[in-house]
């Protein structure tokens, strides 16, 4: 634990000198509690300069995702208020529904740099290659009930827009009903649970998982994705620092997990700004039949609109069925 509060504070001061004594006051621990942090930082790869009389500087970090590199830029908010950084994981959601079930406070955020069993909607796997993408989940508990926050998955796809923009310069799209894209193929993908209470039946939490493709190459994808899958190495041609991202998707979060779901109007206005999908041929997709049809408009729900090709209107809500473009993937 002294080892991410001494780098918390590098983080926050990177590129100029901090004392030891200094860091000593702040954190409460010695001065050679300090040094042993600091040792260890310089053993997972982190540089850090030191100079008599000028304490330690920070000049090169890792691209590790770890309570010191994140609790600095979300400190005050409450997404992030507790973080649970892991090495490897089965699935940040899974994990994240562990600690629910055992009483963690809302604001809770897992990440991991590695999951093993890595989950999509309906089932469908998400390869997690380690060191290469963000895979974070966040704990909430809101007062409502079940039915009322069917739309908080779409809510969460537009501050998924807002991180990647804050972070990397450049706004994606949303495919519906929470497939981010950028550059014609899918980035993120999100899945939301829920969990009850089992004898009133009432909201007990819900966990949204994100799975940002950050770093990954062509190759790191199996050629079953390699079609559609993209990151934002290959869309931006330069790497991207995992804890900026994770700390901007988290900051975005809070932001609108504080007007939820009172603020509906505006993220509604702001969805269908990025959302793709209407104006396009679509396939609509059940276990046991595929329909064509076109897409019209997103409803005031968050629903889509389509039309068939008898000229009967549907309006469609997520979960019921899959929804794939036509031509190519959105």
């Amino acid at each position: 634990m002294s080892r991410e509060k001494v780098l918390s504070l590098l983080r926050e001061r990177q590129g100029e000198y901090l004392s030891g004594e200094a860091m000593s006051r702040t954190l409460g621990i010695s001065r050679a509690g300090v040094w042993k942090a600091i040792e260890g930082l310089r053993q997972e790869g982190y540089v850090i300069a030191s100079a008599p009389n000028r304490g330690y500087c920070l000049e090169e970090a890792p691209d590790k995702l770890r309570a010191g590199e994140l609790s600095g830029p979300l400190a005050g908010a409450l997404v992030g208020s507790q973080l649970l950084c892991l090495d490897v994981t089965d699935s940040t959601n899974t994990e994240c529904k562990r600690q629910a079930m055992a009483g963690a406070k809302e604001g809770l955020v897992v990440t991991a740099e590695e999951q093993t069993g890595g989950r999509g909607r309906r089932g469908r796997s998400f390869q997690s290659p380690r060191g290469k993408g963000l895979y974070l989940s966040a704990l909430f508990r809101p007062k409502l009930e079940p039915a009322r926050t069917a739309d908080f998955t779409a809510w969460v796809a537009v501050a998924v827009c807002d991180g990647i923009e804050a972070c990397c310069g450049v706004r994606p799209k949303i495919k519906w009903t929470n497939d981010i894209i950028l550059g014609g193929k899918k980035l993120v993908g999100i899945l939301t649970e829920l969990g009850l209470e089992s004898e009133s039946n009432t909201l007990d939490y819900l966990v949204t998982g994100i799975g940002v493709n950050v770093n990954e190459i062509s190759e790191d994808f199996s050629p079953e994705v390699r079609e559609i899958a993209t990151s934002l190495f290959q869309e931006l041609g330069r790497p991207v620092r995992r804890a900026e991202l994770a700390a901007q998707i988290a900051l975005a979060l809070d932001r609108m997990y504080a007007v939820y779901p009172r603020g509906k109007q505006d993220y509604l206005e702001r969805y269908r700004a990025d959302c793709i999908t209407p104006g396009h041929q679509v396939q609509l997709i059940t276990a046991s039949a595929r329909r064509q049809a076109f897409a019209l408009e997103i409803d005031d729900n968050f629903n889509l609109v389509v039309e068939l090709h008898n000229g009967r209107r549907e309006t469609i809500s997520a979960g019921e069925v899959s929804v794939r473009g036509m031509y190519g993937y959105v």
